[in-house]
């Protein structure tokens, strides 16, 4: 009866060691993904790629990059969505840049230009589609003081909330060059 006892201690204990292993490799594993996050979030990574180079010179031209403030708006404080959920999904999303530019889909300005309308119009769907949440980071209606904004953007404004629009219905090109709408007969070719 000594015998079962001390075998069951023993198989206790390997299981112990297993799940504390388990544990551990867990933790290990959740801060070298978080690591990753977090580095693939930097505006250095996100502008190393060749066509990227685009982006990062239009932000440059803008009080998002520049400003009496200091503050500065990064690639993925615009396009990487704070919620972990959506968040993994705009990193599977973001993928198809860098497939992209690998296949030469968008290597050069001009094939860049060529598809800037199709890239725009997704992003900002994408923008529409979550009300803008990733610009309410920063900027929120309800923390607006309309008194100290010029006459334009305080009606703008106060008519975008009844209206129940959200901030990329007005604001494209606040961070990248608006491109211009394709025409009619450039869609058909294509």
């Amino acid at each position: 009866m000594g015998r079962k006892a001390t075998g069951t201690g023993a198989s206790r204990t390997k299981i112990l060691i297993v799940l504390a292993l388990v544990f551990v490799a867990g933790i290990g594993f959740a801060g070298a993904f978080n690591a990753g996050l977090s580095h693939t979030n930097e505006m250095e990574f996100c502008t190393s790629c060749h066509t990227m180079q685009v982006n990062l010179n239009e932000l440059k031209e803008t009080a998002h990059y520049k400003n009496a403030s200091g503050v500065r708006a990064t690639c993925s404080d615009c396009h990487v969505p704070k919620p972990f959920v959506p968040k993994m999904i705009a990193k599977v999303m973001a993928a198809k840049d860098v497939w992209h530019e690998m296949l030469g889909t968008i290597d050069t300005p001009e094939k860049y230009e060529n598809l800037r309308w199709d890239m725009a119009s997704r992003v900002w769907a994408k923008m529409r589609a979550s009300d803008s949440r990733e610009c309410r980071s920063c900027h929120n209606y309800d923390n607006m003081d309309l008194s100290e904004q010029d006459r334009s953007a305080r009606k703008r404004h106060a008519a975008a909330v009844d209206e129940g629009k959200t901030c990329i219905d007005c604001h494209k090109g606040v961070a990248h060059e608006e491109p211009d709408e394709p025409d009619e007969d450039e869609e058909a070719e294509g």
